[in-house]
């Protein structure tokens, strides 16, 4: 049996993809193919000295899994997050949770507790050894998507000769320290020699989508803030974007707004390229995405066009909007979902309606 295009590098290696954008790579992998691992982007921007470098990575893996929470701890989801009660029901459950699996239940308890406290009310930075942090949020970010291992790829920007070392250097570390695999995509290694580099061979209308993203006009393709990005957990809205955070806030309170769905993978013919739909309404046939800075380059932009267009034919309406639009009037967005709903629902329900995951 042929592997998938995705598991030619090795587990728990650096690898070098000198041939694959990694823009173009995010785009491939969301919805993450079911036996995938769980894959984190990372994009540096500055690359001092290596214990800086591996702290600053570290700290951004612990956002990371605390924007995932409760994803990686069954059970937690039933926890208020008020009070000291949740807060020692959190733990306990983290502590048996750790007794029949690979976690190490001092750490795991630790991060269910930030988890539990959320954003608003930091309980501060982990207590725990560098090399603990790395090895616990490796299982917790596979956790988060049910997968056995937890890819780092990591936008190689033009980098110094001491700089590129550096950033080879911590890879290497996560690796050793964390059990991470750890993917170098879109640049040249000119002073690594001992990074192999892997040929990744993706599917041929990806192929056409970078050629297709090459034609679009420069204004398409303005530069990207995030540091770190990765693959929504189905069935809520992301922890770490304020805007789709906001939306789910002000559609709760209404009873029409039943039946949505967050970050579901849809699927509309066992052939047919699978799409991750920010928010749908899976019987009315209605997909409203949120797009965030993620969204302005030139890959993304040309994947958006050609998935809309997809999804028309098939019979769904699309609503895009900002994360701007979103924070700065969110009223005026629930409205034009409600117009838009309540038409789909005069009309008829949607033939596809039932076939997300």
């Amino acid at each position: 049996m042929t592997a998938p295009w995705w598991a030619a590098p090795p587990t728990r290696r650096v690898s070098h993809l000198p041939d694959v954008d990694p823009e173009l790579l995010r785009v491939a992998l969301d919805p993450l193919p079911p036996a995938a691992p769980a894959v984190v982007h990372y994009r540096p921007t500055v690359v001092g000295p290596i214990g800086d470098l591996v702290d600053t990575l570290l700290d951004q893996l612990d956002s990371a899994a605390l924007a995932m929470f409760p994803s990686w701890l069954a059970g937690a989801d039933r926890f208020e997050r008020e009070g000291t009660l949740g807060v020692a029901a959190v733990r306990a459950l983290a502590a048996r949770t750790a007794a029949r699996s690979r976690h190490f239940g001092p750490f795991l308890a630790d991060l269910a507790e930030r988890g539990l406290r959320g954003p608003h009310r930091p309980a501060g930075r982990s207590r725990f050894a560098a090399e603990v942090r790395a090895a616990g949020l490796a299982r917790v970010l596979a956790e988060a998507y049910d997968r056995e291992d937890c890819v780092l790829l990591i936008a190689l920007p033009d980098l110094g000769p001491g700089a590129e070392r550096t950033l080879v250097a911590a890879a290497e570390w996560l690796v050793r320290h964390g059990g991470f695999t750890v993917w170098l995509a879109g640049g040249p290694l000119r002073h690594a020699e001992r990074i192999r580099p892997v040929s990744m061979m993706l599917p041929a209308r990806f192929a056409e989508l970078a050629s297709t993203a090459d034609r679009n006009p420069d204004t398409a393709a303005e530069r990207e803030p995030t540091v770190l990005a990765w693959t929504p957990i189905a069935g809520v809205p992301r922890g770490d974007s304020a805007a789709e955070q906001a939306l789910e806030r002000a559609l709760a309170p209404h009873d029409w707004a039943r039946g949505r769905r967050w970050n579901q993978t849809y699927e509309w013919h066992v052939l047919g390229v699978a799409y991750r739909l920010d928010l749908f309404w899976p019987v009315e046939g209605l997909a409203v995405e949120v797009d965030g800075p993620e969204h302005r380059g030139r890959i993304a932009f040309a994947n958006d066009r050609r998935r809309d267009v997809q999804l028309q034919l098939l019979g769904l309406d699309v609503l895009r909007f900002t994360n701007e639009q979103v924070l700065s009037d969110v009223l005026a967005v629930v409205d034009g979902i409600c117009r838009l709903l309540a038409r789909r629902r005069a009309d008829g329900t949607h033939s596809h309606g039932d076939e997300t995951s």
